[in-house]
């Protein structure tokens, strides 16, 4: 089977951006985004400083984590090892580009699908070279079979000392660097000035080192970034709201039937009904955020339809029709007065619970071009949460229904609360790479510290600790006093998911 591949000579390379414009004329790449781009990297301190120039683009990786988070298969690998992309069945989910390591995919802002390099493919077939190849002055970029020995790009790769991006993340990328400055490679290691960047004005769509990350960061920034392209935040607060609001769903459905299991099938207002509407509702209102998320958002059917069986997303949509399901049925049960069936249904229904809560830490783990998700506390974390979350549902509920058992559940509460006190505080020590370094400090010292420390622990850990502890000390139930602690507890826990969402995004791939 071929494998092609590139070798890019940085110490060829003169910065023309002659392969990024006949990129751009040959795929009729929109304004904004670029499938091949440069980046100028300027090192040293007056008189000796240097400038060197590095081509960014997909590295058509072997083991090619876009292509395993990708839903719908839209990401595909041709015959000659080429990681393509079809348009036609792409959702628009935005994973594969956390899912790069590389920063090498874009939204076309024309389609709403993603797009990247595919090697010009549609020439490649046909017996011609990628337009970048063609058009390169100094024959700095090199394609090729890397599997033909005789091949001009496998004898640069066995005689020569090249280099690849990211090699920590095991990808096996096909594009190789030739006499490259390091720091180029590395997006760690320099950041755009204070003054911007060459010929481009700097925005917050410019990922870079950020103060904090560099005051911390010791002489590991050896440079500054002149020049780059954009690279907006991929996933925002609807993602951030979609783990609350099937935290929630989960939770309440999970305590529900621990509820029953108690003798407390009786109770169709606190064990059947009630908590299946909570529970349905805030499962759609997942579904709802999940499919806005989308920027093909008529094409979501195509997860179940069109479904790449590898991918999270794939497999949480799966969990999430089950657990909608049985809790329908769950509702309906109770409805009829067929309470005595509900402890049958307990026991999935807390395991889809746990499936539901729980999924994001598999697909966050999909994501691979973000360390900080990479985390094994993730899938504890969700399901604490969920735990908080479903409590504190019942905090609420409370208010208007009668709630047995109320002491247990505030007890259950505060231990998950003090569970996730301590997984949330062991991971902001705990430091597995460089770049889940500089997520944790952007989160805790940086852009998100306020909402973090503020929401995330005050509001969402401290106050509702705090409370609860008090209502358990008291000689009588405090309903009030709950439902305070219970509402911190859920706008505490959105702000500390916005702030880790972000924080994880933080950080600059390219």
């Amino acid at each position: 089977m071929t494998r092609l591949g590139f070798v890019l000579a940085s110490d060829s390379c003169i910065g023309c951006h002659a392969c990024t414009v006949a990129c751009k004329s040959e795929h009729d790449v929109p304004l904004g985004v670029n499938r091949t781009w440069l980046k100028y990297v300027e090192t040293g301190t007056f008189p000796n400083t240097g400038r060197s120039f590095t081509v960014m683009r997909c590295n058509h990786c072997d083991d090619a984590p876009c292509m395993k988070i990708c839903p719908t298969s839209a990401l595909h690998r041709a015959e000659n090892g080429v990681v393509d992309f079809n348009d036609n069945i792409c959702i628009g989910c935005k994973a594969c580009m956390n899912a790069c390591p590389y920063d090498a995919i874009y939204i076309n802002p024309e389609t709403n699908t993603a797009n990247k390099c595919n090697f010009c493919n549609h020439r490649v077939e046909v017996g011609l070279e990628p337009a970048c190849v063609v058009v390169c002055p100094t024959h700095a970029i090199i394609s090729g079979d890397l599997d033909d020995p005789t091949s001009e790009i496998s004898k640069i790769v066995a005689r020569d000392k090249v280099a690849v991006r990211a090699p920590e993340q095991g990808t096996a990328p096909k594009v190789f660097y030739r006499g490259v400055d390091q720091a180029a490679l590395d997006p760690t290691r320099t950041r755009i000035a204070n003054d911007g960047m060459i010929w481009t004005d700097t925005t917050k769509s410019h990922p870079t080192i950020t103060p904090v990350m560099a005051e911390h960061s010791g002489n590991q920034v050896i440079g500054r970034t002149a020049y780059t392209t954009t690279h907006p935040l991929t996933w925002k607060s609807k993602v951030s709201g979609y783990l609350v609001t099937k935290a929630i769903a989960a939770g309440v459905m999970a305590i529900a039937a621990l509820l029953v299991l108690l003798g407390h099938g009786d109770s169709a207002t606190a064990a059947g009904v009630v908590p299946a509407i909570v529970a349905g509702v805030f499962t759609a209102i997942t579904g709802v955020l999940l499919i806005a998320d989308l920027k093909q958002p008529s094409r979501f059917l195509y997860i179940l339809t069109k479904s790449n069986t590898e991918s999270w997303l794939v497999r949480g949509a799966w969990i999430l029709g089950a657990f909608a399901t049985l809790v329908g049925l769950w509702g309906l049960l109770d409805l009829v007065g067929a309470n005595s069936v509900l402890p049958w249904l307990s026991l999935p229904i807390v395991l889809l619970s746990a499936g539901v809560a729980g999924y994001t830490a598999f697909l966050f783990g999909q994501c691979e071009g973000r360390d900080l998700w990479q985390t094994p506390l993730l899938l504890p974390t969700l399901l604490a949460q969920a735990v908080v979350a479903g409590g504190s549902a019942y905090g609420l509920l409370d208010l208007v229904i009668d709630v047995p058992e109320t002491r247990a559940i505030r007890i259950t509460t505060l231990a998950a609360l003090g569970v996730l006190t301590f997984l949330i505080g062991t991971e902001i020590v705990s430091h597995g790479s460089r770049s889940v370094e500089l997520a944790t400090l952007e989160m805790t010292r940086g852009a998100y510290a306020k909402q973090f420390w503020l929401g995330g622990v005050a509001l969402g850990l401290v106050v509702p600790i705090v409370l609860l502890a008090v209502t358990l000390g008291a000689s009588s139930p405090n309903t009030a006093l709950t439902a305070v602690a219970s509402a911190t507890a859920l706008v505490g826990l959105f702000a500390y998911e916005d702030a880790y969402v972000r924080a994880g995004q933080s950080v600059p791939l390219s």
